[in-house]
């Protein structure tokens, strides 16, 4: 594949993307405009918008990649990134938009009327998102190595650049504008080639058919069920409750004009999801049948950006590859860019006083970070190294949120335990898993998918903390909690 491709592809969706956010500068003219948006933002765009941040580097090629890796087991992830919103929208979504915050922070401080709590959760929700950003940087990385042959560090440099001018630019509304193109972007990227491939391959290509039809995509699996219940039990749990407590998704409730507006979002969420996940699943089995070898290779996570051209002969296929290539290169920049916004109103409410210019700076400062991290660090697998970080969420700010909503008994020392709790233990799984694995093995699985238990240990310290925590539950909880549960006229 000539470089070119890659070049074209990427600068395209630079450039549309950069001339879409600057278009939002005209728009963004208040305080309210850069962190919400005023709350004006209809279900249709806020979706399309969530669907754009949501789908990350994970999604559009860690998911393939995975399915290409493990088979059947690989398809746990698209179903627990789908199935996540639905606990949104039965738990979350109407409630944290009548609490009328800006960020999580906001919320936690407003319903526990705790300083303390506030600090903890900032300092969590910019930890969250720097995880979260070093996958995508490094999913552009070996998306330009890999296209263009240039070196993997101007991948994630360009997309950290980019992002920063954006966000800096206009804030939450300039962002929806573009995170909604770059969904259907990703959309249309992933399901053209998919059903052409398709097409293709049905219609009997030399070599294919005889080829697929020897091929087993799902052959036995010869672990231990136990583990691979267990882990697949873990899985879900990190992913279902690790979306509730996902900051930039969070944000884009508080955006919705009301409660009711935030519930439709949710549903039109789900069924946006639901329809791009049938692509990298089908790429997958696909990428099982036809190239084995990218696994053996250890270069899983590029199957997306190399089967288009195996399969399809011609300026078809290589068509086909420059749009994969802008598909991926949007998800890099529409994910990050929503993180950026997001821990840049964190920041900048807690250390810059709020302003417009507070949250420029915030935004650089919340993209130099992981753009460092990147830079010093190599993917392990885009997928696998998201899904720790719904791991980590799911332990720490998931259960707050849940319990803040739902249990009037919360109270700001049992949250703050909590999170301590579920954000250690979890560290520890995740950052020292390989060394306590080595000294007793049989506790691998364990670390390797902790949520199942981490989950649990965090829960159980908030309400026993809570429960003997003398000073009792803030006297305006129930007022704050009548405000969470009450539809609007």
């Amino acid at each position: 594949m000539s470089p070119w491709v890659g070049y074209l592809s990427i600068a395209a969706v630079a450039a549309v993307s950069t001339l879409i956010g600057f278009y939002g500068l005209r728009v963004s003219r208040t305080t309210s405009d850069f962190y919400v948006a005023s709350r004006t933002v209809r279900p249709w765009w806020n979706a399309s918008a969530i669907g754009g941040e949501y789908l990350s580097a994970a999604s559009f090629l860690g998911v393939a990649g995975l399915v290409l890796l493990t088979g059947s087991q690989g398809m746990w992830f698209p179903i627990g990134y789908t199935a996540g919103y639905l606990m949104l929208l039965l738990f979350v979504a109407a409630p944290l938009r009548r609490s009328g915050a800006y960020t999580i922070p906001d919320f936690t401080q407003a319903r526990l009327e705790s300083t303390s709590v506030r600090r903890v959760t900032s300092t969590l929700v910019i930890v969250i998102g720097w995880f979260y950003i070093v996958p995508q940087l490094q999913g552009a990385a070996l998306t330009v190595r890999i296209t263009t042959g240039m070196p993997a560090w101007a991948g994630s440099v360009a997309v950290a650049v980019i992002v920063a001018a954006v966000v800096v630019a206009g804030g939450m509304r300039s962002i929806t504008f573009v995170q909604a193109f770059q969904f259907w972007l990703k959309l249309t990227a992933l399901a053209v080639p998919a059903v052409v491939i398709l097409i293709v391959v049905a219609g009997g290509v030399p070599g294919i058919v005889a080829h697929a039809a020897s091929t087993d995509p799902f052959p036995p699996d010869a672990g231990p069920a136990g583990l691979d219940v267990y882990r697949t039990v873990s899985l879900m749990v990190a992913l279902l409750l690790g979306t509730l407590g996902l900051p930039h998704v969070l944000v884009r409730f508080y955006t919705s004009p009301d409660g009711v507006a935030a519930r439709r979002t949710t549903v039109i969420v789900l069924a946006l999801l639901s329809a791009f996940y049938c692509f990298p699943t089908v790429f997958g089995l696909l990428g099982r049948v036809f190239a084995p070898d990218l696994a053996e290779a250890g270069q899983a996570d590029a199957l997306v950006l190399m089967l288009p051209a195996r399969l399809v002969p011609g300026p078809a296929g290589v068509l086909l590859t420059a749009l994969v290539i802008a598909g991926a290169f949007a998800a890099f920049l529409s994910t990050t860019s929503g993180l950026v916004v997001s821990l840049a109103g964190v920041i900048s409410q807690d250390m810059l006083g709020g302003s417009v210019r507070g949250f420029r700076i915030a935004a650089v400062l919340a993209t130099i970070v992981p753009l460092v991290v990147a830079l010093a660090t190599e993917s392990s697998g885009l997928a696998g190294s998201v899904g720790l970080v719904f791991a980590f969420t799911a332990s720490t700010l998931c259960p707050v949120l849940l319990l803040g909503i739902w249990w009037r008994g919360l109270t700001a020392r049992g949250a703050v335990a909590g999170m301590l709790a579920g954000g250690i233990l979890s560290a520890v799984a995740i950052f020292g898993g390989g060394m306590l694995a080595a000294w007793a093995p049989g506790i691998r699985p364990f670390l390797e998918q902790p949520a199942a238990w981490t989950v649990p240990v965090a829960v159980a310290v908030i309400i026993v903390v809570s429960r003997t925590d003398r000073r009792g539950a803030p006297r305006g909880v129930d007022a704050f909690l009548a405000r969470l549960h009450t539809p609007e006229a």
